[in-house]
């Protein structure tokens, strides 16, 4: 998937190739989102906004900060989110987060670039940032129980997947509840929210 991070235009018709579910996933981390009353959202690994333009259309007056780390990707997300109130920055996942409070931070298929140490620091990071009752919904690359289910090509030392289980204990540690809602194949997604008391 590496190649996949550096042209914004074929970025769309390669990753569909690369990964079966990307639209079911994506529709299933949107659709996660809805519960949430989202007047602020903090998007992890923007990339050319596919996320949310998925996300803004359930949340249409919410202020977006978006994050990635590369700005040819961040140029095309700006083009398409226009019509929202987005603020797009280059960052790295391992930077500090942008100042919140956030109802809703989202992120797809950015995280499993980071190793198990480091997913564990940015859920902590994620948790700090919520608002009491705010939700991270996370859709990823997971390594499965499973090796039959690996169906999605990955690159050494870029992709860094974890399991399922893993990545809910480190939530669970940020202080959030955590469920997966949703899991094909090698892909999932994760619900976390920070507890309103």
């Amino acid at each position: 998937m590496s190649q996949l991070r550096f042209d914004p235009t074929t970025y769309a018709e390669l990753i569909r190739q690369e990964i079966p579910g990307y639209d079911s996933l994506q529709e299933s981390l949107a659709a996660a989102t809805t519960a949430v009353v989202g007047t602020s959202i903090l998007d992890l690994g923007t990339g050319t906004g596919e996320t949310l333009a998925k996300v803004l259309p359930q949340h249409p007056s919410a202020h977006v900060v978006g994050i990635d780390e590369s700005e040819g990707m961040l140029d095309v997300a700006r083009s398409r989110l226009g019509e929202y109130d987005v603020t797009l920055r280059v960052a790295d996942l391992l930077d500090e987060i942008p100042p919140g409070p956030y109802d809703l931070v989202v992120s797809a298929l950015a995280v499993h670039h980071l190793d198990g140490p480091a997913k564990a620091i940015l859920f902590g990071r994620v948790a700090a940032v919520l608002c009491p009752g705010g939700r991270f919904v996370l859709a990823d690359v997971i390594l499965p129980e499973n090796d039959a289910a690996a169906v999605i090509p990955l690159s050494d030392g870029w992709d860094k997947p974890s399991t399922v289980s893993d990545q809910v204990e480190w939530l669970e540690e940020a202080g959030l509840q955590v469920t997966v809602p949703w899991q094909e194949d090698d892909l999932a997604l994760f619900v976390a929210d920070r507890p309103a008391g």
